[in-house]
């Protein structure tokens, strides 16, 4: 049996959960959210607490369990206090702003990079080396996240690029001078 599948999810006050035709919605302030369940996953509401199980016992059922209960725990939170993630620019000369739309990012290239800002996730930049990625859906916070970083990489030896607030970077010593 799954540890994390077995454990019930408990509803938030401000948090509305149905299961229809088997999708899970759940409604919250910030949002709306679905998931479709697998047809090897059971889910069920019952005294204010989400019930995740499996039909059978293969290999498939037992995979899905833990993650399908873990995905309708993250829209539970998402949905009442959503989900961020925050990125830092290093490196003399670079910098973030909005425009429109975009995320215009100036990052030692010949040209600058526009990153364009989808619908179900906020960009914000709250300094000019400080970007913050907010949304309801945590695998889709992360991605734009991942995105943007993948722009440009924090490199080992300068430190310079796109890094994550919490990350830390492993710096490598450079060539140094020749000993007699």
């Amino acid at each position: 049996m799954s540890r994390i599948g077995k454990k019930p999810i408990s509803i938030l006050d401000e948090v509305k959960v149905e299961i229809k035709d088997g999708s899970v919605f759940v409604e919250g302030p910030k949002g709306k959210l679905t998931y479709k369940i697998p047809s090897l996953i059971t889910v069920s509401i019952s005294d204010g607490k989400v019930n995740v199980g499996r039909v059978s016992d293969i290999k498939a059922a037992r995979a899905l369990h833990g993650l399908a209960r873990a995905l309708i725990s993250n829209m539970i939170k998402g949905v009442s206090t959503g989900y961020s993630k925050e990125l830092e620019i290093i490196g003399v000369g670079y910098r973030a702003e909005i425009k429109g739309k975009d995320l215009v990012m100036q990052l030692g290239f010949t040209h600058l990079v526009n990153y364009p800002q989808p619908d179900d996730v906020k960009i914000e930049v709250v300094k000019q080396t400080k970007i913050i990625v907010q949304g309801l859906d945590k695998c889709r916070v992360g991605q734009v996240a991942a995105e943007i970083r993948r722009v440009r990489p924090p490199e080992p030896y300068k430190g310079t690029g796109i890094k994550y607030a919490d990350e830390r970077i492993r710096r490598k010593l450079g060539k140094t001078a020749a000993t007699k």
